[in-house]
């Protein structure tokens, strides 16, 4: 896996694993009561964060897919897999130039 300029790793959080939106009264993630899921996708981030820097030669990112329709939230996402997908996709395909120890959506870069 360390072929230098080689190696992209994505790993699939979450818009609730942001510390910022849950603490922002005005974001819609403020509201999710759970404790587990976000949890667990906030530890995500920090294990991207920890592993970009402990292999520099990779490109390591962590990224927010949006509200997708899954079995996980009985179908009621906002959108397709497909559409969900596409920045997992873009970000796999990223070259040796391109960021790491990172966290985004659609957008672009999203706050821890």
């Amino acid at each position: 896996m360390e072929k230098p300029g080689r190696t992209v790793v994505v790993n699939v959080s979450s818009g609730l694993a942001s510390l910022t939106a849950l603490s922002d009264p005005d974001h819609p993630a403020h509201f999710y009561p759970g404790v587990a899921y976000p949890a667990s996708k906030t530890a995500v981030n920090m294990l991207t964060v920890q592993f970009a820097k402990a292999f520099p030669a990779m490109r390591i990112n962590s990224v927010e897919p949006g509200f997708t329709k899954t079995d996980l939230n009985g179908n009621t996402g906002t959108q397709t897999v497909e559409q969900g997908a596409e920045i997992i996709v873009r970000m796999a395909q990223i070259g040796p130039d391109g960021p790491t120890g990172g966290y985004f959506d659609v957008h672009g870069r999203l706050p821890w």
